[in-house]
């Protein structure tokens, strides 16, 4: 399991761009991205497999065309529970949500036709700080029994 792509846009709604590293902050998320604050919505994740289901449809399709933050390889994102911690690099992230609704206007289903991220991205904080680069492994911290009963889906 390990990043592929990092990846920041300056406005919302629109497509991200692949950077050399992304550097983290605890209640902010990555600096210079436009998601970033103190809310559950900090650094958001979609698989590669994802990513290649939809360039069935459109080939051209990259990493960062659905606006996600990190685009990993190897882990099934979108199926791990609420409250997963996810060990990347020397960071550390929760998830905080599964999926999400598409806003209306949103560039990448104009451009697409249709959008993954509402499906299969993943949503995070940011617990631990530092920086994420591409090739960072990926491993999955096991959950206290008593954060898997406090977490709702939000």
């Amino acid at each position: 399991m390990k990043v592929i792509s990092v990846n920041i846009s300056k406005e919302k709604g629109t497509i991200k761009t692949p950077v050399e590293k992304i550097q983290l902050k605890i209640d902010h998320g990555i600096i210079g991205d436009a998601h970033a604050g103190n809310w559950h919505r900090q650094v958001s994740l979609l698989a590669e497999e994802s990513l290649k289901k939809m360039q069935k449809k459109l080939p051209s399709l990259k990493p960062g065309d659905f606006a996600e933050n990190i685009m990993t390889q190897g882990i099934d994102l979108h199926h791990l529970p609420i409250g997963t911690r996810l060990v990347i690099g020397a960071c550390e992230l929760e998830v905080t949500q599964i999926g999400k609704v598409c806003h209306k206007g949103c560039e990448i289903r104009n451009i697409i036709g249709e959008c993954i991220m509402p499906s299969e991205g993943i949503f995070t904080i940011v617990k631990k700080e530092g920086y994420i680069y591409p090739g960072d492994q990926i491993s999955i911290k096991e959950i206290p029994k008593e954060n898997l009963e406090d977490k709702n889906e939000l």
